[in-house]
This record gives C-alpha cells, structure tokens and sequence, in this order.
C-alpha cells in the first residue's frame, strides 16, 4: 500500500488487491461488508448523487466516548464498481468544526485478478481530520493506511488483520 502525497491538504493512498471491482466495490459499499475491516464502522450508503452516506461506531467505540453515529456525508457521485464520490465529516469533538471533506474511491481492473483501489481525500481547512486520516494522532489508529491494508487482507485471505493500529 502506498501513500502517493505527503501533503495534509490531499491525501492519496493506493493499493492493489487480488480481487474484481466488483468485490471491491461490495466491501466498501456494503454494511455486511465493513463491519468486517478497518474499525469496523457499520457504513451505509444510499448510492445516488444526493444520497446519504453514514458511519457507525462499534459498541466498544461508543464506550471510548464516540457518538454512535462517527462520521456523515453525501453522496456525489456513483459509478459502481469504478467510482464512489462522497462528504465526508468527523462527528465529535473539534474535529466537526472542520466540517465536510471529500472522499473518492477509484478501482480500476490491472489484469489476472487484480485490481486497484485509489483513495483520495481532500482536506483542505481541515487539519485535525488530515491529520486522523493520516494515522498521525497518537492513539488514533491508522488511518487510511490500516482500513485500506485491512480491507486488502480481508478481501485477499478471508481474514482480517485482526489488530487495531
């Protein structure tokens, strides 16, 4: 998995998995799917420009002190299984006064199997989200880095990588 940009204000992660879009695009899409990797937020999408996109804590989450519902948005675009556009808005803390960032999901088919999957998220004026996405918030967890390497672990072995970064 690669970090393409350093910068804070854009950040574009990149991995390739042995996998089709079309499972890729189920196990970001699909509730029954995310749960599964990452930090297990439950994500519901209503997959049309104007939708509705939500992410729910875990229950030990909401006992660290989250919201139950952790971060919110809409839908921009939808593109299944190449292109998913989103908001996307941290719902505690200070990190809310940031307000909506972007999120864009690209999966592209290489060849025997594989595919790539190209996050971008935008954050401009949103250094504190930049800075959780990023995995630089000691106690935070990792990020983009760790739900993308989850996700490919998951997808590729049928197992999670079962550790909170």
């Amino acid at each position: 998995m690669t970090m393409l940009s350093e910068t804070k204000t854009t950040q574009l992660y990149r991995v390739f998995i042995k996998a089709t879009p079309e499972a890729i695009w189920e196990a970001i899409t699909s509730p029954e799917w995310s749960v599964r990797y990452g930090y297990g937020a439950l994500n519901e999408y209503e997959l049309r420009p104007g939708g509705r996109y939500s992410g729910k804590a875990t229950p030990e989450l909401q006992e660290m002190g989250m919201p139950e519902e952790v971060v919110d948005g809409e839908v921009i675009e939808v593109d299944p299984p190449h292109r998913l556009v989103h908001t996307w808005r941290f719902l505690w803390d200070e990190l809310a006064a940031e307000g909506p960032t972007r999120v864009s999901f690209e999966i592209r088919e290489i060849g025997n199997g594989v595919s790539s999957l190209t996050v971008t998220h935008e954050l401009e004026n949103a250094p504190q989200t930049a800075a959780q996405v990023a995995g630089d918030v000691e106690g935070a967890g990792g990020g983009w880095a760790y739900i993308l390497s989850d996700l490919k672990s998951l997808l590729e072995t049928g197992k999670a990588l079962e550790v909170q970064a």
